[in-house]
């Protein structure tokens, strides 16, 4: 049977759902599962292009690893990245020193991406391969228009959540 998780820009009050891509990514997919709900600060990428995404702490152990990568995420796509302190801590990006992204330990990066033409890549690392493990299934449009608002207006108190959807 198939699962189902929420998405939501909180403050502007958007809901996404999506379903979980069990079969092509279940290491990933059990990870997310079992740590839901989470919710951090939302942020717009400067580099991949249509994609919104939180920093919260590491959450799977053992981290699952690759699984359905994809350096070409398409629209409704809902992606898990796994970083070591080292890879996001750079000043370059912009992060708060309070953030996920200044930890010790790393961090997990919940991402959805809501247009064409995206590219995972960054200046410093190289490519950035992540984990597709759901696909949004209603209310992508909605969302769309949603992160598009966080790109022209900002993404300051705005915060992404990811829960189990009944």
């Amino acid at each position: 049977m198939a699962r189902y998780i929420t998405i939501s820009l909180d403050k502007r009050g958007v809901t996404c759902r999506a379903r979980l891509l069990d079969d092509e990514a279940p290491r990933t997919c059990k990870a997310v599962w079992d740590a839901l709900p989470q919710s951090g600060s939302a942020y717009h990428a400067k580099y991949a292009r249509n994609e919104v995404y939180t920093l919260v702490p590491p959450f799977a152990e053992p981290k699952p690893g690759r699984e359905n990568p994809t350096i070409t995420p398409i629209p409704g796509d809902v992606v898990y990245f796994g970083f070591e302190a080292w890879e996001i801590g750079n000043p370059a990006y912009g992060y708060d020193e309070g953030s996920e992204a200044h930890s010790d330990q790393g961090a997990t990066d919940l991402a959805i991406f809501y247009g064409r033409n995206n590219l995972l890549i960054n200046g410093d690392a190289g490519w950035v391969p992540g984990n597709v493990f759901a696909t949004i299934e209603e209310g992508l449009s909605e969302m769309a228009a949603a992160a598009q608002d966080l790109w022209l207006r900002g993404v300051e108190g705005e915060t992404l959540s990811f829960a189990r959807a009944d």
